[in-house]
């Protein structure tokens, strides 16, 4: 890992750019694996014979390709090299926590209650109504609480999907898996939300999220389940792989 200045000064292009470059080759050839922390931006600035100003520059944008991310007072780390064109992205069916979340999740908790109809219900749901169920789901890592979902969907769909509220583990597998092998369509929007409306569990860096809004259709006439999906935009990897 030899980087001599003089190698840097035969390019036109901005030196960032170059940086960039010689950054992304090291971490493709694993000599900064996945998970592992960078050197400090004082050390890799000198390792290169470039401004900090510069690095960050090249840092900002290996963040931005989902290749780095920074975790306030504790530095860059190399995130999990994904194969994009193997990747399953926004534009199938399924579960986008999954989909856009980086790292593993190990468990998920959930709590449910019953609701009065209200006007934000029958707006997302677009349907007639005795009562709503809201779900709230916690995904966890290693016990701490990475992301969050919540859920709205008609009484009615309760039957409609032969779902026992009595069976939380039938209930969560419906709503986090099922539902999407059962539907023909979606809808999604893609939002940013500075907090994330968890009461329950503390979510590490929520000021700044990501916010997936999904209506999940089975019948046309109006969508089985409204989710929305916060996901702190540090551990956000959003794809969709566009084809004509």
């Amino acid at each position: 890992m030899n980087i001599k200045p003089e190698d840097l000064q035969k390019t036109k292009r901005p030196l960032f750019a170059v940086i960039y470059d010689k950054l992304y080759t090291l971490i493709m050839d694993g000599t900064f694996p996945p998970d592992s922390r960078l050197p400090t931006e004082p050390e890799l600035a000198k390792l290169f014979g470039v401004s900090r100003m510069t690095l960050r520059h090249a840092l900002s944008r290996l963040q931005e390709d989902g290749l780095v991310k920074n975790i306030h007072g504790k530095g860059n780390f190399i995130t999990k090299f994904h194969d994009n064109k193997n990747m399953t992205g926004l534009e199938k069916l399924g579960n986008p926590i999954y989909k856009c979340l980086s790292g593993k999740i190990d468990d998920v908790e959930m709590q449910f209650r019953i609701e009065l109809i209200t006007d934000y219900a029958k707006q997302v749901l677009n349907r007639n109504m005795t009562a709503v169920v809201a779900i709230e789901r916690w995904y966890k890592r290693n016990d701490q609480a990475v992301a969050f979902a919540f859920t709205v969907m008609a009484i009615e769909a309760v039957s409609e999907l032969n779902l026992d509220l009595q069976d939380e583990s039938q209930l969560l597998d419906m709503i986090d898996n099922k539902v999407y092998e059962l539907a023909n369509s979606a809808t999604i929007e893609l939002k940013r939300s500075d907090s994330i409306p968890s009461l329950k569990y503390e979510i590490p860096n929520d000021k700044d999220c990501d916010l997936i809004v999904e209506s999940v259709y089975i019948s046309d006439k109006y969508p089985v389940v409204y989710n929305k999906f916060y996901i702190p935009t540090e551990s956000s990897q959003i794809t969709i792989n566009a084809a004509r």
